[in-house]
């Protein structure tokens, strides 16, 4: 059986990684990776982790399963941290919220969840997208379009244009948002879109289907929410998948969440056992050691102080990059304008390269990025940044 198979070229990202990590150049770049680097390229284990982890270990007595939806600890931390402690839905109890293997296990849960609900659904993903939500969304077997939203050149969304395309789309067609940070463009909504865009939804019955992916790493915590709580507020129903791997550096212990807002408690809790039965038929129960973490935090005040700390710092540093990289690149010469780097937030942003660029980049310089031009800012240190802005101004001049 397995003859008939051809083996699959690597994932592009994956690929580059290995290539990277080959390259003998003392300095070569990484700016591939989508995982948070500290100064020295470390991906760094919060102090609030470790010590979540330390308790977890020592109050532990049993390493039996935890049920498919996960620990009622982490899902009513995660509840709050998603949609505020005080907000409408959930003092009117119309939210569920399951554990998930990561962000990816959220998605993958949420578009089978979709798929039972409305047969011959379309989810509608930004143009671009992160590459990932093709084939987790897509191989649950429901219908992908493209909306438009990132114009190469003035580097800013095109809102207009997704609007005008949104309106096309109706009752029992889901919309795949991206809550905050967008992966790979950077550009996000404006609180008066978000706005603008929950009427949309409102006026014709699509679904909102948000991936927060980043809370926490673009303007703040609460900040980041704004699209997920607004639309909360003024919709019947919402979907929302979110990632602990970048605002509490869990990404190898895979934790996320998958929550439902239904018009009401009993319709969420009908929503629930869907989603369970879902689960139970995929990966049956989730790992219980990352959710553990994140429920120890979110329950204890002086942990989750420290955590935002931390959590507040890192976004800083690559705010504070961002800027950098704008002013580095400036005093280079460089013959284009990349203050939008500067206006954008979360990891990643589009340099607007060509292929051969990139390409040149790599096999000269020894600076790594996918070929679109998307750079995880993250990646940047004060060690690199100039050599980095260098580099880019030569082949920029080239």
């Amino acid at each position: 059986m397995f003859s008939s198979l051809n083996a699959l070229a690597p994932d592009p990202i994956l690929g580059l990684i290995a290539l990277a990590n080959q390259d003998s150049n003392p300095r070569k770049v990484d700016l591939g990776v989508g995982v948070y680097k500290d100064e020295s390229g470390l991906t760094p284990i919060m102090a609030a982790v470790k010590a979540a982890e330390q308790r977890c270990f020592q109050s532990e007595i049993s390493k039996a399963y935890i049920g498919p939806a996960g620990p009622v600890e982490f899902n009513s931390g995660i509840r709050e941290l998603i949609f505020g402690a005080q907000h409408a839905v959930l003092q009117a109890d119309r939210v569920r919220t399951v554990l998930t293997p990561g962000g990816c296990g959220a998605l993958r849960v949420g578009a089978e969840f979709l798929k039972r609900c409305s047969e011959n659904a379309t989810v509608w993903v930004s143009d671009p997208t992160w590459a990932n939500h093709l084939p987790l969304l897509g191989n649950a077997g429901l219908k992908l379009a493209e909306y438009p939203y990132y114009e190469a050149g003035s580097e800013g969304i095109k809102f207009d244009e997704m609007m005008s395309a949104l309106a096309n789309v109706g009752r029992g067609d889901i919309v795949l948002l991206h809550g905050c940070c967008h992966n790979p463009c950077g550009a996000d909504l404006s609180e008066e879109q978000w706005r603008a865009l929950t009427e949309l939804a409102d006026k014709n019955g699509f679904l909102p289907f948000i991936d927060l992916a980043y809370q926490g790493f673009g303007r703040g915590l609460d900040e980041d929410a704004y699209g997920v709580r607004y639309m909360a507020q003024h919709l019947p129903e919402l979907l929302v998948a979110s990632s602990c791997s970048k605002n509490f550096g869990l990404y190898r212990e895979r934790v996320g969440s998958l929550s439902v807002l239904g018009n009401n408690p009993t319709q969420a809790d009908a929503a629930l056992t869907h989603i369970n039965n879902v689960v139970r038929g995929n990966y049956s129960m989730p790992p219980s050691h990352g959710g553990a973490i994140v429920g120890e935090i979110l329950a204890d005040a002086a942990l989750r102080q420290d955590w935002e700390s931390e959590l507040s710092a890192m976004r800083d540093r690559i705010n504070q990059l961002r800027v950098l990289l704008v002013d580095k690149l400036h005093g280079q010469g460089a013959d284009r304008d990349f203050s939008f780097i500067a206006k954008q937030h979360g990891m990643f942003s589009f340099l607007g390269l060509s292929v051969a660029q990139v390409d040149q980049l790599r096999e000269q310089f020894s600076i790594y990025m996918v070929g679109s031009s998307r750079v995880n800012i993250a990646g940047i240190a004060q060690s690199n940044i100039d050599y980095l802005a260098q580099s880019i101004t030569a082949v920029l001049a080239s």
